[in-house]
């Protein structure tokens, strides 16, 4: 089931237009994963010499996991392409190669002899520490990545909750626990704790990933990352600049209602304001306290409390969300209950019957 469901994943993020670098890089992942299932599948159903080396070969495989995962993270996040210096992140797996290579240098023979025997498999402490202590520092250094990813979509785009890449958490998680499972296994003899749990969790792994993956946003062409790497120049905390700055930003905001619009940039903004992005950045940051997201998501809050304060208004909470340009309903719940200490809905029940443009009690 799982290597079945792998391998139409990996064929449907293949031909996805939607961030289309990064879904082929998961794609090719995900391929792989299918493939080590089918020889688990085929090995743990007739245990013995015939899928020995190719079952070990594939034991080696999280090694590539660990760096897809990396370099998938980066290929979402960056517009740069692979390059030869990607190779690098086949050193895990090489090494892990060449340290099993007295695996599959033995002869046929000297296997069989090997299962004639009874002799099991030993886990080896020095490799599986190696193993997790390599995937553990990838998943940190994907996870690093998106954190400074979503800091500058935060600093530069109003949309920046759609586009936070929030399923990388979920995938990290999800790796996290089939660990977990994995070291419990091999530190324990738990019942049901074993190798049919391990890629149990596995399958499990692939359904969510593919849920999570198919749905995702576009990402911004423009890669944020690029932009946190520029240059402005030093704003002072008492520039003289800033009241008429905060001036022209009120006006945009009050009478031209800029934040209606969903996806709106920081760029955006700043021209329509005629003032320099990071003079435009260096106000909403230190007179106002906010990050860009946050800024425009209050305003959005204010345009919707006043709808709702008006009787006349008889469209849905959800309605007017989206109509003063919010474009997902768990962030606009968050942001108007973060703002005004209480859900839309309850809001509008307390508000009934109260004069339009007054002021929740």
């Amino acid at each position: 089931m799982g290597a079945s469901q792998a391998a139409w994943l990996a064929l449907a993020l293949w031909r996805r237009p939607v961030n289309r670098a990064g879904n082929r890089v998961l794609a090719a992942w995900i391929a792989l994963i299918g493939f080590d299932l089918v020889v688990k599948a085929l090995y743990f159903h007739e245990p013995g010499p015939a899928y020995y080396k190719l079952y070990r070969f594939v034991g080696l495989f999280p090694f590539l996991y660990s760096s897809a995962f990396y370099v998938y993270v980066r290929r979402l996040t960056e517009a740069r392409a692979l390059s030869r210096r990607d190779l690098l992140h086949l050193a895990g797996f090489l090494i892990a190669l060449a340290a099993k290579s007295d695996v599959f240098l033995q002869p046929h023979a000297a296997i069989e002899a090997h299962f004639a025997a009874g002799a099991r498999l030993r886990p080896e402490l020095w490799f599986d520490l190696f193993l997790f202590g390599y995937g553990l520092g990838y998943v940190i250094a994907a996870l690093l990545r998106v954190r400074r990813y979503r800091r500058v979509l935060l600093e530069r785009r109003s949309d920046a909750d759609r586009l936070s890449l929030h399923w990388i958490d979920t995938m990290a998680l999800s790796q996290a626990v089939i660990w977990v499972i994995a070291t419990l296994q091999w530190l324990t003899n738990l019942p049901y704790v074993d190798y049919p749990l391990i890629y149990g969790a596995v399958v499990l792994w692939i359904f969510t990933v593919g849920y999570l993956s198919l749905g995702q946003a576009a990402l911004p062409q423009d890669p944020p990352a690029a932009a946190e790497e520029t240059h402005a120049p030093a704003v002072a905390s008492d520039d003289a600049r800033f009241p008429h700055v905060e001036t022209r930003l009120a006006q945009l905001m009050e009478r031209e209602q800029l934040y209606r619009e969903p996806a709106l940039t920081i760029g955006q903004l700043a021209r329509r304001s005629g003032y320099p992005e990071y003079l435009v950045s260096a106000v909403i940051n230190r007179r106002f306290a906010d990050n860009f997201c946050d800024y425009v998501n209050r305003q959005r809050v204010d345009a919707v409390r006043r709808c709702l304060d008006d009787a006349a208004d008889t469209r849905t909470v959800l309605d007017i969300a989206y109509a003063c340009g919010f474009t997902s309903k768990s962030t606009f719940n968050a942001a108007f209950k973060r703002q005004v200490g209480a859900t839309p809905s309850l809001y509008r029940q307390r508000g009934a019957g109260r004069p339009a443009g007054s002021g929740d009690p």
